[in-house]
């Protein structure tokens, strides 16, 4: 329920202030005269708008599951919203529920409701739900959100999946390494001493114990310096100028004949995906295009993706088609432009653009899956050569001696 301030006068004309829940400023004023009061000035008190709960992707997936189901079971919407609220183990999910529930009680929309909380509900659900209300179509719209947040659920678990036993092989083979140089290292320098001042020292050898000193008179400062250099490239990132240069590199990729190389291999696909899923369903559930485009400009994920939607969608709004514009910006493969304008020449755009996901998806997972095929072996190569050479270059002076004597 809405909140008001207020500045009334007593009777004897002593000035009063304070705050009242109503339904709008005529029962506010209803209120103070109740109270034997004259109001001097009634204002209300803007909503929080911004609400920074964020809710894990399988929570939210079986919240709009779940959602659908009672509705379409015929159960009324203040009552499925209390139920998920009661039975929900996310306490950030029913907290959301429970401030939507209240908000559908004073009359509001889904929707409206909803939109108290962007950080929970994106544009595009909000876009999703409202056209669901206007045709009564609410618990499709519910299925197929759930659908979505799953597929992206899914997706992320598989690339954290994918590379979480590189990044496990990088921390131990980076920690084997820096123990063996600040604790194993040092414990041959007596012996090398005496070897310096007779035979001298392997280069290898010389330039191992050089580092390791430094390593350990420098470690400090080492540490405080990359963490100044990852503080630096967050604050570069967060930035317009830096935030579109990133994008931009994480989309580049070379052609070297049939085979092409770059992040954009991957990441170009992946933000393209999301695209076309996100863009799809909001036409299949009858989404104006133009509004359409405008939600998932945003999400796209990237500036540069972004920025070629959006000039897209100004050329749409011109009376062009969708598949022009997206070849000329040169950020969409060419595959994928010509499956979109074979879906508006047979005006099944919105199927065909949930088909693309689709393939893209399929296509990120083999390439994830070569991809840590190929990382495995060639970090495990990178690890037994770094200690090979340590190991090496402890041992020359010792059989390069022993071969004088």
């Amino acid at each position: 329920m809405p909140s008001f301030t207020y500045t009334a006068r007593e009777a004897t004309g002593k000035a009063v202030k304070g705050t009242l829940d109503a339904g709008d400023r005529t029962e506010v004023l209803r209120l103070l005269s109740d109270r034997k009061l004259f109001p001097v000035a009634v204002d209300a008190v803007p909503e929080k708008k911004a609400r920074g709960r964020r809710i894990g992707k399988a929570a939210m997936a079986q919240f709009y599951q779940q959602m659908g189901d009672l509705l379409g079971a015929g159960v009324p919407l203040l009552r499925a919203l209390a139920i998920i609220e009661e039975q929900t183990a996310d306490a950030g999910l029913a907290v959301v529920v429970g401030d939507v529930r209240a908000q559908v009680a004073d009359g509001s929309s889904l929707a409206e409701a909803m939109r108290r909380h962007p950080a929970a509900f994106p544009d595009f659900v909000l876009s999703l739900i409202e056209a669901g209300e206007e045709g009564s179509f609410v618990e499709e719209v519910l299925a197929r959100l759930a659908a979505i947040t799953q597929h992206q659920n899914e997706l992320r678990g598989q690339v954290a999946g994918a590379m979480a036993y590189p990044a496990f092989l990088l921390l131990f083979g980076t920690a084997t390494v820096l123990m063996m140089l600040v604790y194993f290292v040092p414990k041959f320098e007596p012996i090398f001493d005496r070897m310096r001042e007779t035979t001298g020292l392997p280069p290898a050898t010389a330039a191992l114990l050089a580092f390791s000193d430094a390593l350990k008179t420098y470690g400090l400062l080492l540490v405080l310096a990359v963490a100044g250099l990852v503080y630096a490239f967050r604050r570069w990132v967060t930035s317009d100028r830096g935030r579109r240069r990133f994008d931009e590199l994480l989309l580049w990729e070379k052609s070297l004949g049939k085979l092409s190389i770059g992040p954009g291999v991957l990441f170009r696909p992946l933000a393209t995906s999301r695209v076309c899923r996100i863009l799809g369903t909001m036409l299949a559930h009858g989404v104006p295009l133009l509004r359409a485009l405008q939600i998932a400009r945003g999400a796209a994920g990237n500036v540069v993706m972004g920025e070629a939607i959006a000039t897209a969608s100004e050329q749409v709004s011109g009376g062009r088609g969708l598949a022009q514009p997206l070849r000329s910006s040169g950020e969409f493969a060419p595959e994928t432009v010509e499956m979109i304008a074979v879906g508006e020449e047979s005006n099944r755009l919105d199927r065909v653009l949930v088909d693309i996901a689709n393939i893209l998806e399929r296509r990120i997972s083999r390439m994830l899956d070569l991809l840590v095929r190929m990382l495995e072996p060639l970090m495990l190569l990178v690890l037994a050569a770094i200690v090979t050479f340590i190991v090496a270059a402890l041992m020359l002076p010792i059989l390069q001696s022993s071969s004088f004597v």
